[in-house]
């Protein structure tokens, strides 16, 4: 189908109505799932750091960004897939104890190769508490507020993790995600029972091939040619997988769906852009002004506070734009600030630019979303939510990987 009949679909679905079977309210998904987001932007200015305490450059430091960014990017599906098959009592526990031992692991570590895995851990365990968030929200402006949150949260992130790494640690600094743990009891409380036991077996090698696939992809920016061509053959087996099995881990109907796919390559695209420039802009203006470290950080806390704000106003008025509208509006804001942000010759320009980014990223994120969402079978919805992520998970990975490999000292 022509892209413009995709985006047309989406006026012809609207997103999932109907709610949980204990109404809870927003608040408490937003603050499930938006520490994450803290989480993973609190290393933006404290690499050196990090760098320093495990006597390495810069640029190896980088990995607590892609192992998080990986960490999320796989974890996202297969978390999905558990609440699909197993119902998110079972999901909600499973990411608690996963972010808990990550975190104890990541302040305890005393070697690099240890403090890594705790840091995947607690991707893993925030990527389930992601998808369990979305499945609590389902509609467009709960999911708004959500994303709002994951703003809010994404805003402070890199400002306050240079705080507490001044304060007190960079590991604590790596605490940001826990946080999300004091909703805990209240998305228990409103979770459905779990489901009746699943009927067909649990397809392990196409959730296998789904996560050696995004792992590929994860470290394309940083290894190109071997990465580059280790993900086309996992992509060819994953297909192949897909067309014998087209009921199994990834749904055959779900993925031809053109309105799901267009909104899960519109993220990825809106993320990856995003992700860039949170993490290169504070070395374009170190390079190009004499700021300060607080004041860069500060810079960026603003811009991304205006973009989230204003992202909620439009996700709240998403359904009365209709989808084809938001869709177009989403890619004219990400290329607006891409282009100013790559083009412009004035430095006041760079945070307005980053501003529209974050804008565009987490409007998209929630609107997208629920759309993505929308277009699926009930039964496939955490399975829509889960692949949606990834897609936006994976910009999450080549945005940093990107910027590090641009703008960071070796």
């Amino acid at each position: 189908m022509p892209a413009h009949d995709a985006a047309a679909e989406f006026t012809a679905h609207s997103p999932p109505a109907a709610p949980p079977r204990r109404e809870i309210p927003a608040l408490w998904p937003a603050l499930l799932a938006a520490p994450m987001a803290a989480g993973a932007n609190s290393p933006v200015l404290i690499l050196p750091d990090i760098a320093r305490s495990f006597a390495t450059t810069t640029l190896t430091a980088g990995w607590f960004v892609t192992a998080f960014a990986w960490a999320l990017a796989v974890g996202t599906p297969l978390m999905a897939g558990l609440l699909r098959r197993r119902g998110l009592r079972t999901t909600l526990r499973v990411s608690a104890l996963l972010l808990a031992a990550g975190t104890v692991a990541v302040a305890l570590a005393p070697w690099m190769a240890l403090a890594l895995p705790g840091r995947a851990a607690q991707a893993f365990g925030g990527a389930g508490l992601v998808a369990s968030a979305m499945s609590l929200a389902r509609t467009v402006r709960r999911m708004g507020v959500i994303a709002m949150g994951f703003g809010v949260f994404a805003a402070v992130g890199p400002l306050l993790g240079s705080l507490i790494a001044d304060t007190l640690s960079w590991r604590v600094s790596l605490m940001l995600s826990v946080p999300a743990l004091l909703a805990l009891p209240a998305a228990l409380r409103a979770a459905p029972p779990a489901p009746p036991a699943p009927t067909t077996p649990f397809d392990a090698r196409g959730a296998a091939l789904l996560a050696t696939l995004a792992s590929f992809l994860v470290l394309t920016p940083r290894y190109p040619l071997p990465a580059a061509i280790a993900a086309a053959a996992g992509g060819a087996l994953l297909a192949l997988h897909v067309r014998a099995r087209p009921d199994g881990f990834l749904p055959a109907a779900l993925l031809r769906t053109p309105a799901f796919a267009l909104c899960a390559l519109l993220a990825c695209a809106l993320s990856t852009s995003y992700f860039t420039l949170l993490f290169g802009l504070p070395g374009q203006l170190a390079a190009r002004t004499d700021w300060s470290t607080a004041a860069i950080g500060a810079g960026q806390l603003v811009a991304l506070l205006a973009g989230s704000l204003c992202s909620w106003l439009l996700a709240a008025t998403a359904g009365r734009m209709g989808g084809a509208r938001v869709v177009a509006l989403l890619i004219g804001l990400g290329l607006l600030a891409r282009l100013t942000a790559d083009l412009t010759p004035w430095v006041p320009l760079l945070l307005p630019a980053f501003a529209l980014s974050a804008l565009a990223t987490t409007a998209g994120n929630a609107t997208l979303a629920a759309y993505a969402a929308g277009v699926a079978p009930e039964a496939q919805r955490p399975t829509a939510i889960g692949l949606f992520h990834l897609c936006y998970q994976l910009g999450g990975a080549f945005g940093p990987a990107l910027a590090a490999l641009s703008t960071l000292p070796r």
